[in-house]
């Protein structure tokens, strides 16, 4: 098998890491990283037993490439290795906000898969959307392979739908996260102390996620579970009936669409 190099080994690229090697996709001796942070890189060599190198040899190297980079940095990445870049290689970007076509731009229309993924990847329970150009269709199931060990990989035909992932999983997570902060503020006002509030809101919201996964599997959908804990006359409605006063599905549509706007500016699309 190839070998498989990241340019960039912050957070993601080493959820990545650690999910190919525990699947067993890679083995540690084929997998090489590059990074501007030599300590980080020292780190992550040592951890997962994987080697490093500078990014042009690493380009030279391997035959999928992620760039795992800021999106600020891809330009001078992509002008460092353009000359390394060989025909048969695989860019995957996981960079938000680059479209293929800028990477294309550079490195004279390679093939590249375009990735969202997002941060529960670190506990390999991601969700990433992968769309790939013409040029990279070939290659597209080992890159669904490395993107379904951190989690689940999905396809989209559609390069512009990304920015509608990005606003649903990519930056989704902020969301629930925003809710579990603000129902343990809730909860120490009514007299919960702290570390109890965290415990049950973070048990609840990890229940509430594993039972909808499990029940969509029989076409419970998250509105069937909704209604079916929700009680008339009950304490679960009248919590209910202040989301609705408040207008809580048009605030979840308006932040959602800004998310998606923002995400087509800064990709250009």
């Amino acid at each position: 098998m190839a070998k498989i190099g990241f340019i960039g080994a912050g957070n993601m690229a080493e959820a990545i890491i650690k999910g190919i090697i525990d699947a067993k996709v890679y083995k540690s001796k084929d997998i090489l990283i590059s990074d501007v942070r030599p300590k980080q890189v020292k780190s992550v060599c040592k951890k997962y037993k994987v080697k490093s190198a500078d990014n042009c040899k690493l380009a030279k190297m391997v035959g999928i490439l992620v760039l795992s980079i800021k999106p600020q940095n891809m330009r001078d990445v992509l002008n460092e290795i353009k000359d390394a870049v060989g025909k048969n290689l695989l860019i995957v970007s996981i960079a938000a906000g680059i479209t293929t076509k800028r990477i294309q731009k550079i490195l004279d229309s390679v093939a590249v898969v375009r990735v969202m993924p997002n941060t529960p990847a670190l506990i390999g329970q991601g969700a990433a959307a992968i769309y790939a150009t013409k040029k990279a269709k070939s290659k597209l199931g080992q890159v669904v392979r490395i993107f379904s060990a951190v989690g689940l990989a999905v396809m989209v035909d559609n390069e512009k739908l990304i920015d509608a992932v990005t606003a649903v999983s990519g930056s989704g997570p902020a969301y629930f996260f925003l809710l579990m902060e603000e129902m343990i503020k809730a909860a120490q006002k009514l007299g919960l102390k702290k570390e109890l509030a965290e415990k049950l809101v973070l048990q609840t919201a990890k229940g509430a996620g594993l039972l909808a996964v499990e029940a969509l599997k029989n076409g419970q959908t998250p509105d069937i579970l909704r209604k079916n804990v929700t009680s008339p006359g009950g304490t679960t409605e009248a919590a209910m009936k202040v989301f609705s006063k408040r207008n809580f599905e048009k605030t979840v549509q308006e932040a959602l669409t800004a998310a998606a706007k923002r995400s087509k500016e800064l990709s250009g699309n």
